[in-house]
């Protein structure tokens, strides 16, 4: 948020967290109670970050530009009726909202597994929407363009955001760290440390969950292919 407005190019007004659906198919991925509970209690304190549900709800893996046309479009019903009722008229500054997907360099490097996404939802999601792409380790993000015909044809869609502090902490690693029982204190809020505990997730069985499941963006485009 602080680095769009620093650009200057946008007013952030609000994020959205949408935790994905068990139909997933991920390798020790927890039911999605769970994480919308959890995700919910991290973001207690946040005045500008909410919780989504929709995805999770769904029957089915949903691909991620499905998703981002459903909170487009009630972010754009929400705008226009604020505008009907005057709550919130335009100023000369202010236009259409716009929806942006929040990443890290790893999930830019997604988009070279082969079968995992479709070539025209890449481009829906980086050229219609946009991506905002923060570093992580040692992975270039700037190279993954450049390689890339599709997304380099978006770049002025792509805002690449330099983590100056570097940070290694990731989900995989905390969920290691829980699955052997160590310590998470202080990565964590400790009312999701507490939630965990209480439902017992994140234990060896629990990582077993989908072993022998293949992913589902990989079956689900080889139906549609």
């Amino acid at each position: 948020m602080f680095f769009l407005h620093l650009a200057g190019l946008y007013r952030v007004v609000g994020g959205i967290v949408s935790p994905v659906s068990d139909g997933y198919g991920k390798q020790g991925l927890v039911a999605s109670k769970h994480r919308i509970a959890m995700a919910r209690l991290a973001l207690q304190s946040s005045d500008w970050v909410s919780v989504d549900d929709w995805e999770s709800q769904q029957s089915d893996w949903t691909e991620t530009v499905v998703t981002m046309r459903y909170h487009y479009g009630r972010i754009t019903a929400q705008y226009q009726q604020r505008i009907r009722e005057r709550k919130d008229p335009p100023t000369e500054n202010s236009g259409e909202p716009l929806l942006k997907l929040l990443c890290g360099a790893d999930f830019m490097e997604t988009f070279k597994v082969p079968g995992l996404w479709r070539d025209d939802h890449i481009a829906e999601v980086v050229g219609r929407f946009g991506l905002v792409c923060v570093s992580r380790g040692t992975l270039l993000p700037d190279q993954t363009i450049h390689e890339s015909d599709l997304l380099a044809r978006h770049r002025r869609n792509i805002s690449l955001v330099r983590e100056w502090v570097q940070n290694e902490i990731s989900a995989t690693e905390v969920r290691r760290a829980l699955r052997r029982g160590y310590s998470v204190k202080y990565l964590l809020p400790d009312s999701v440390i507490d939630y965990i505990k209480e439902n017992n997730l994140y234990t060896q069985d629990s990582e077993m969950k989908n072993k022998e499941i293949t992913l589902r963006p990989l079956t689900k485009q080889t139906i549609q292919d």
